[in-house]
């Protein structure tokens, strides 16, 4: 009987794990398709020159600290993108809490080929604080 609780923790464990991913994971979508799918497009590639892909981009594996920032306050200034420059304003997103923007950030590092790192909650409030 020990046997067999010794082995049912670990499996508890790996299930609740992954439901929370699998949540964290929709939820993000759900930001996303919400707030910049018109812009980024539903498979992250952006739109020509105008908005910048996210799917495979240097740029936010190069200013991934950066990232809740320029999700909550918006970004009026131009950038390189693998290489193609964009000038178009970003707009701000100010309705957004915390927890979405950490959701948003974690979708976008694990969609489209991305193999960004997992964002930890506690990272994305320590980044919102030293928005200017």
């Amino acid at each position: 009987m020990l046997r067999y609780l010794s082995l049912a923790f670990p499996l508890i464990f790996i299930l609740v794990f992954t439901s929370q991913c699998t949540h964290s994971y929709r939820d993000g979508k759900y930001i996303y398709d919400k707030l910049c799918k018109s812009c980024h497009m539903e498979n992250g590639e952006g739109l020509k020159k105008m908005f910048p892909p996210l799917a495979g981009s240097d740029y936010l594996k190069n200013n991934y600290e950066k990232l809740p920032c320029i999700i909550l306050l918006g970004m009026d200034e131009e950038i390189v993108v693998n290489g193609k420059t964009y000038s178009r304003q970003m707009p701000d997103f100010p309705e957004l809490e915390t927890h979405e923007v950490f959701l948003l950030i974690n979708y976008i590092n694990h969609s489209w080929g991305n193999d960004g790192k997992y964002t930890d909650f506690r990272e994305v409030e320590a980044n919102l604080q030293k928005c200017n």
